[in-house]
This record gives C-alpha cells, sequence and structure tokens, in this order.
C-alpha cells in the first residue's frame, strides 16, 4: 500500500489566501500512516532529524508516533509536506540511505512536481521530476537539487562539461559517480582522473614513492567518490590494469585520450596553457569533465585562471554544456552550506569597505 493511500487530512480552521476577512490564518493538519515501521524510523531519521528539518525548511510542525506523522502548517507547506515525506518513505523503500540533504532534494523535487501536475490530481506513480544515475555498488543515486539535475542532464547529453561552484554542492562525487557508471555499461574503456599539476607539476619528484604514490594525497577526494562507487577490489584491479588511471595535468601533453571519461579537478588552479593543453587531449568516444571553485585559485598573483579563461571563451560552442553551482546548493552538511554562504557574504563586503576607504 503507498502511503498516499493511507492519508487523512482535516483543514483545522480558516479560509483561503483569498478570503475577504484579512488576518484570518488558514491550518490544515495531514496525518500519514506508512505500513512498515523500520522504513517510517529510516524517513523521520534518527532522533527524528529528518523531520527536525523539515520543519525547519517548510515551517510546519511534524510529530511522530510510531509509524505515523502529522504535519501541522499552512494548506500549502502541509500538502508539500505530505509529498515530501511520501517521496522519502519510497527512496527508503529502493533501499536509499536517506540525510537531511536528501530531505533537501525531495522538498525541491516536490516543488518542481507540483507545478509540473498543478491539478488536484496526483502525480503519476514513479515519475520523477530529478534525473539520476545508476552504479552496481551504490544503486540509484538521485539529484538533490536542481543544479545537481541539471549536471546530470549535461552530463548525459554533452561531451564537455565544466561545472563551477563551492565546495560540498557535489561536482567532484557525481561526477565519478557517473564516470563509472559509463564504465560498468561499456559505453567507456577507462577513467582518467586528473588535477592541475600539484603544486604545478614540477616539485612532485621531490615527493618519495612512483607516481601514484606522489599524487594520491592530492586526490585522495576523488578516491573516496571510486570507493562509494565501485567495490574496493574493483578500484585496486582497475588501477592495476589502467582501466583508472592517475595522469597528473602536468604529464597529459602529448596524450590523445579515446573512448575514455576524463576528470579534471580543482581546475580554477590551472593555467591558461594547461587548459587549453588539457581541452585539446579530447580523442574520439571520450567525455570531459572539468569541475572547479573559481573562489579558491590557488595560483600566484597576477595569473590567469584557466577555467576562468576557458569558460568565457567556449562560452556558446556546441557541444559544451556549464553547470554553475550556488551556496544554496551545498549538500555536504547544512552548517558547510551556512559557512560558505557567510564567507560569500564577506567576500561581498570586503570591496565596498575598500571603496569607502578610497
Amino acid at each position: 500500500m503507498r502511503p498516499a493511500d493511507n492519508v487523512t487530512a482535516r483543514a483545522q480552521k480558516g479560509r483561503s489566501p483569498a478570503s475577504l476577512h484579512p488576518g484570518v490564518e488558514e491550518e490544515a493538519e495531514i496525518i500519514l500512516t506508512f505500513d512498515d515501521n523500520r522504513l517510517a524510523s529510516l524517513v523521520f531519521g534518527q532522533y527524528d532529524q529528518n523531520l527536525a528539518h523539515l520543519e525547519r525548511r517548510l515551517s510546519v510542525t511534524a510529530i511522530a508516533n510510531g509509524n505515523r506523522v502529522t504535519v501541522k502548517g499552512t494548506p500549502e507547506a502541509s500538502e508539500l509536506a505530505r509529498r515530501v515525506l511520501e517521496g522519502l518513505y519510497e527512496r527508503a523503500r529502493q533501499g536509499v540511505t536517506l540525510a537531511p540533504g536528501d530531505v533537501d532534494g525531495a522538498i525541491q523535487e516536490s516543488n518542481l512536481q507540483g507545478s509540473l501536475f498543478p491539478t488536484a490530481e496526483a502525480a503519476i506513480p514513479g515519475l520523477t521530476a530529478f534525473d539520476q544515475i545508476a552504479t552496481r555498488k551504490r544503486g540509484p543515486v538521485r539529484a538533490r537539487n536542481a543544479a545537481q539535475n541539471a549536471y546530470i542532464k549535461a552530463l548525459k547529453q554533452h561531451e564537455l562539461v565544466f561545472a563551477e561552484g563551492p565546495a560540498g554542492t557535489g561536482k567532484t562525487w557525481l561526477a565519478v559517480g557517473y564516470a563509472v557508471s559509463l564504465l560498468e555499461q561499456g559505453q567507456a574503456d577507462r577513467l582518467i582522473l586528473s588535477r592541475p599539476a600539484v603544486e604545478a607539476g614540477e616539485r612532485l619528484g621531490f615527493l618519495p614513492g612512483d607516481m601514484r604514490e606522489k599524487v594520491d594525497p592530492y586526490l585522495r577526494p576523488i578516491y573516496d567518490a571510486l570507493y562509494d562507487f565501485m567495490e574496493a577490489r574493483h578500484v585496486d584491479r582497475g588501477l592495476q590494469t589502467g582501466m583508472i588511471e592517475i595522469a597528473p595535468l602536468a604529464f597529459m601533453r602529448g596524450r590523445t585520450l579515446t573512448n575514455a571519461v576524463v576528470l579534471l579537478d580543482e581546475a580554477q588552479n590551472t593555467t591558461s596553457m594547461q587548459m587549453k593543453m588539457f581541452l585539446t587531449r579530447l580523442g574520439e568516444g571520450s567525455r570531459m569533465i572539468i569541475n572547479g571553485d573559481p573562489t579558491q585559485i590557488d595560483l600566484p598573483p597576477g595569473q590567469k585562471s584557466g577555467l576562468i579563461e576557458a569558460v568565457r571563451i567556449l562560452d556558446g560552442v556546441e557541444g559544451i554544456a556549464r553547470v554553475t553551482f550556488k551556496e544554496q546548493d551545498v549538500v555536504r552538511h547544512d552548517l558547510v552550506r551556512r559557512i560558505v554562504t557567510a564567507y560569500d557574504a564577506a567576500g561581498r563586503q570586503e570591496p565596498s569597505q575598500q571603496d569607502r576607504r578610497t
């Protein structure tokens, strides 16, 4: 039985927003009863943290009691909360681990579905507004917000994708997941991971070990994503056979990369020449994904960022997509979102303060 089949809704009091009696607020109460107590507890979260997150985001009250939850708030917010909870329950039935970030994604997705289905009729079961990728180990991974949805669609439709935005928005994680899905489907023969030269490349020789050991610490975020989407033994075998290759940007010159998914991370730290060299490595049957955060450029003062320049020069070129993430798209942790927002606000204030001093 679907959750929606076992829902009672009751309007407590009041009138519609268009009421002739201003000051009278309308409140709705919706009671959801889920069939599976275990899945219901996953939806509510540990210590009801998912419900608490839903309350903060939608300004509703959500009280859980066993496998039942009572939602109170404005009719619009209560109805949105109902759709969110039903969507989360469906994900839990599919074996997806739920976290507060999934609540944010479900809210955005339900908002979008609400615009797709403006009538009182329910949405078609199983129809989702957000796109997804799937791998053998992790199963389906759905976009959590509109920016991630645009990113996944761009990855599927374009051979070269630029993704810009702050840390924690899922740029690298989703790119690795998409690359793994192409490997598993046989649409690519290998995955090539790269970062801009790691201290400009020239200092790699001073680090101990072989090439992989030299660059491993710098590529750890990509490794973490790989192990999320692939079994450890498959990752190790891929590294041994060359199906997964670690290729520092400084060592990419002169190569032609065919039938591969090529991921360049931290691209904001490429120089103009490095970026042009990297872009021209694209061979037949290959796809490139280029990620970076323009606000965290570590190049020497006065040095142009290859990412910023490439995005400007290649704007409008057929076959190339650009996706921009904002601070509100951070999905890593709600506190990370607030940290990024605070730094962004401080960055906007500094120029104005300098203008006043001058």
